[in-house]
């Protein structure tokens, strides 16, 4: 049972991607970064109770990352729709997940991985960190300022530069793993596979 800790921690992340949309759509943003916070530490937690104790499996390998992007994706169409950030955004990384989710696609079955690298778990860092920044400037823009009380100043739309890191990340990890796909012979050696099954 305590096996199956991690991928029930991948579980969780995602029934809590609906909680965090509707949480931003009611603007109730310190909720949404709470929830966020819980959810980016079962990944974090179920990583590590995988790898220090040799639970990992095939289901946590395909659904851990997915949950992340489901995530992120979701959490940037809200924004988007709440035109907190502009549209360019998410078509980036729609069209970036896209072309993974493609090459992971033609590599199924082969016994040939592209592992993760740094660069792409910085772009998810980046992301997330951009993500929460967004919905705490909201709170304090559209809550905290003008309140009788607190007499405090609006706090500049900063957010949007961390947007442009984690774009450029995404983008420079999309030709680091094109490159890999390429020059490290996976596409040569998937063909090769794919002739010897025949």
């Amino acid at each position: 049972m305590f096996k199956q800790v991690p991928n029930i921690l991948t579980i969780i992340r995602f029934l809590l991607i609906p909680v965090i949309i509707a949480f931003a759509l009611e603007h109730d943003y310190i909720a949404a970064i709470i929830v966020l916070t819980v959810s980016g530490f079962t990944d974090v937690l179920d990583g590590y109770i995988a790898r220090k104790f040799n639970f990992i499996t095939d289901f946590g390998k395909l659904m851990d990352p997915l949950a992340d992007k489901a995530t992120q994706v979701a959490l940037l169409g809200t924004l988007t729709l709440q035109k907190i950030i502009p549209i360019w955004i998410i078509v980036i990384v729609i069209i970036k997940e896209f072309l993974m989710i493609s090459g992971a696609s033609f590599l199924y079955g082969k016994e040939l991985v592209v592992s993760s690298k740094w660069y792409g778990k910085l772009a998810t860092v980046l992301f997330y960190i951009a993500i929460v920044c967004s919905l705490f400037t909201q709170y304090w823009n559209g809550t905290l300022v003008g309140h009788v009380e607190y007499s405090l100043p609006q706090l500049p739309e900063f957010h949007q530069y961390i947007y442009y890191l984690a774009i450029l990340s995404t983008i420079f990890s999309l030709i680091m793993y094109i490159k890999a796909f390429y020059l490290q012979g996976y596409l040569k050696k998937a063909i090769e596979h794919g002739k010897e099954e025949k």
